[in-house]
């Protein structure tokens, strides 16, 4: 009975930690790769704007802003990975006993407000989706692409706060930076 136990938390801590590496690997590149086209497409802007009199990209506005919009969102569900969401912090450093129970309700919030996002999220997408004039102003890409985001978002911040809430129940967290 006990080994059936210990061989189901070795899996669960197998999956876990696939699960980690997968939303890792997701939170950096994707990161990466819009904030490196909204860099370029800026300093193109600019660059065109400064030498040239005539030559706009009259797009990149708009690839900066939904960029902005993307990292936000992207960018929480890395946060809680570094443990740097916002949470409350002074209680338990004047009475350590309320650490473990205002640790809990913090991941338990966290949890709620993922779960309300991947709902409303996916509501909101469907709608702009059955919308066919719901484009973006100058590229024309459809909207619902960047409405994908908050249902997304959601289920990664709800997989990323099941992990660290697990870790930090069982005292197993990593090091914060």
């Amino acid at each position: 009975m006990l080994a059936g136990r210990l061989q189901v938390l070795e899996m669960l801590k197998k999956i876990f930690r696939v699960i980690d590496r997968t939303l890792t690997f997701v939170e950096d590149w994707t990161l990466l790769v819009a904030v490196l086209a909204a860099l370029f497409s800026a300093l193109a802007n600019v660059a065109l704007r400064k030498l040239t009199n005539d030559v706009n990209l009259f797009w990149s506005d708009e690839v900066v802003r939904k960029v902005i919009y993307f990292s936000t969102y992207i960018g929480c569900v890395a946060a809680i990975r570094s443990r740097s969401l916002i949470r409350i912090d002074a209680l338990p450093q004047l009475l350590p006993f309320l650490k473990k129970p205002l640790t809990l309700f913090s991941h338990l919030a966290v949890m709620v407000f993922a779960a309300m996002m991947v709902k409303l999220g996916t509501t909101m997408t469907m709608t702009v989706y059955q919308d066919e004039y719901a484009r973006t102003a100058t590229l024309q890409i459809p909207e619902w692409y960047f409405y994908l985001v908050l249902p997304v978002m959601g289920v990664m911040m709800f997989l990323r706060t099941l992990i660290v809430a697990v870790e930090d129940w069982r005292g197993s967290a990593p090091e914060t930076k």
